[in-house]
């Protein structure tokens, strides 16, 4: 990608999730995801009605009147993004690929988490961790991390959320809001989102497309994995293969929904067809 074409996508990019993240889910975001406790802010004479556990005795006897101790909520957090980038979301029959979805979702959850003084990280993965971003903060350090989606090339193309997990457990220590954003095709990762839920505040944002959800009836045709690279031949005219792909479809969906409602995860659904706004809105409501 020439560097004037790319200075243009970011651009684009920038200009529509910042717009979303100042005007829709500023607040939202501000009331879903909350800082890690309680900060003292001030202290102020005592009112009739307050807990006496947060009486100030020694500002309490300079005065001679009681005073108490005022705490705010500590807003500033990390977030970080844990971002699927193997060869699955190079698909798309509709508007969009999913991996351009997937940039738009990490651009507008940046933007969000930047307005609200919180400092963002990303790991890119696919069967491996691909790179990682520390957090930090500043619009530049969002820049660039739009930059690395719209140009990153995965050493892999396969997937293991299940090793992105572990290492995500080991790199962040503190507690912290992380948004793992795939699709989630791919194998068993319950065992490592349980662990990293115990210690994070983990959300799962379910990126897809309406055409894999049913294989239409177009005859014979050859069809690519993208992960492994392997082609095969499907009559997608026959009932019985259409009714195979459907009950595969379904089975992963109930899967991937038990999974997460077992490791205590709050999931979103996102289409590359469909407006995300809606569904992040609602996810921001629910949780605040």
């Amino acid at each position: 990608m020439e560097a004037s074409e790319l200075l243009k996508k970011v651009r684009k990019i920038e200009i529509r999730t910042r717009a979303l993240s100042q005007q829709i889910f500023a607040g939202e975001y501000h009331s879903a995801f909350k800082g890690r406790g309680m900060a003292f802010s001030e202290v102020r004479q005592y009112n009739y009605g307050d807990d006496v556990r947060f009486i100030d005795w020694n500002v309490t006897a300079r005065f001679n009147t009681p005073y108490v101790k005022i705490f705010e909520e500590e807003r500033e957090m990390t977030v970080m993004l844990l971002i699927d980038v193997s060869g699955s979301h190079l698909f798309g029959t509709k508007q969009q690929f999913k991996a351009d979805l997937i940039t738009e979702l990490a651009a507008v959850l940046s933007f969000s988490a930047i307005y609200n003084n919180d400092k963002v990280g990303v790991i890119f993965f696919s069967n491996h961790v691909e790179k990682f971003i520390p957090p930090q903060k500043g619009k530049t350090h969002i820049l660039r991390i739009i930059r690395e989606l719209l140009t990153f090339k995965p050493s892999d193309s396969q997937t293991d959320i299940s090793e992105a997990l572990r290492y995500f457990t080991n790199a962040i220590k503190k507690k912290c809001t992380a948004f793992l954003i795939s699709d989630f095709i791919s194998g068993d990762f319950e065992q490592a989102l349980k662990i990293a839920a115990n210690r994070h505040d983990i959300v799962a944002l379910n990126v897809m497309d309406t055409g894999e959800m049913s294989l239409p009836n177009i005859g014979l045709v050859k069809l690519l994995d993208p992960e492994t690279q392997q082609y095969v031949w499907a009559d997608t005219s026959s009932n019985e293969v259409r009714a195979y792909y459907d009950r595969w479809w379904q089975q992963l969906q109930s899967r991937n929904s038990e999974l997460f409602h077992r490791a205590g995860v709050d999931v979103a659904q996102l289409y590359t067809n469909r407006d995300y706004v809606p569904v992040l809105s609602e996810l921001f409501r629910r949780r605040g």
